[in-house]
């Protein structure tokens, strides 16, 4: 039996242990409060009364949040922007930090320190929206993806890990005859999928999340992100933003309560439906390119 399953727990290990137990709980009751009320029936809600679990179930607040033009159109600019930028992400942040791998590229020295410069100074949002602007994507969702490719974090974690591959096999496909892009797509991209999985991840969380951005760079509601039409619910208390057609005045039966916290569960349903299965990998990925030898 190894040392730490033989280590029996400290006084100080249980405080830790329930102390962080006690924490979690405490961090798991807004969720609850959240999901219970997204579910309560209107008939049976009560304004300012915390509920952990539903007291009567109900899919009301769903039905109309989902018959809404405004959460769909919003739901449809998400998966957009996510599924496309996360494509575009791995794709330019996996062969760059590929490429800086290589200690023979010309100009691999100036491009690794405008990559760590980023890292201590930035531009700041004025330059970022002019440039935006010139380019002509104000209002158009490559405002959100192009803006955003990747970052000097992700580039330097990447290839951290990607030095960390063993070369001896990159020299034996050469050997066979395969170009560097063969090397790169036949044995270096194989090698990398947990990597690849814990920054698909990364990066679908950004652009899921996305809402600073969407917020100066999207002035038409129609092509809104889901994270800006929750601030507008939430904040706001506009319900009747999301209920321009659909389900045309039935909302001003429904506790807007209800209504926020069904779109809040609605944006956050794809992310904690994806997450359990990249977990594995997401843990593994992270590692990898901490550690060599």
């Amino acid at each position: 039996m190894s040392f730490v399953a033989s280590k029996k727990l400290t006084p100080f290990d249980w405080v830790n242990y329930m102390l962080l137990g006690l924490i979690s709980v405490v961090c798991i009751f807004p969720f609850l409060y959240v999901f219970s009320v997204s579910f309560t029936d209107p008939k049976v809600y009560v304004p300012l009364q915390f509920y952990i679990f539903p007291e009567k179930w109900s899919l009301i607040a769903y039905k109309y949040i989902l018959s809404t033009n405004s959460f769909l159109n919003s739901l449809k600019s998400t998966a957009f922007i996510t599924v496309v930028g996360t494509v575009l992400n791995i794709i330019v942040s996996f062969s760059m930090a590929y490429a800086l791998t290589k200690k023979g590229m010309p100009g691999r020295g100036i491009m690794m320190s405008a990559v760590i410069f980023t890292l201590v100074f930035n531009a700041g949002i004025v330059p970022s929206y002019i440039l935006i602007k010139e380019l002509g994507l104000l209002n158009s969702y490559w405002s959100l993806i192009w803006s955003g490719l990747t970052s000097a974090w992700s580039l330097i974690v990447i290839k951290s890990f990607l030095e960390s591959l063993p070369s001896e096999l990159e020299d034996s496909a050469r050997i066979d005859g395969c170009s560097d892009l063969g090397v790169f797509l036949r044995i270096v991209i194989p090698l990398s999928m947990p990597a690849i999985a814990a920054f698909t991840l990364f990066f679908a969380v950004t652009h899921w999340n996305t809402y600073f951005n969407a917020l100066i760079y999207i002035s038409d509601s129609k092509k809104w992100t889901l994270q800006v039409l929750v601030k507008t619910l939430v904040i706001d208390s506009d319900s009747n933003g999301v209920g321009q057609a659909g389900a045309g005045g039935d909302d001003r039966t429904l506790p807007q309560e209800t209504i926020r916290m069904a779109a809040i569960m609605l944006s956050m349903a794809p992310i904690l439906v994806i997450y359990p299965f990249l977990q594995k990998h997401f843990a593994k990925g992270v590692m990898l390119g901490s550690v060599k030898g």
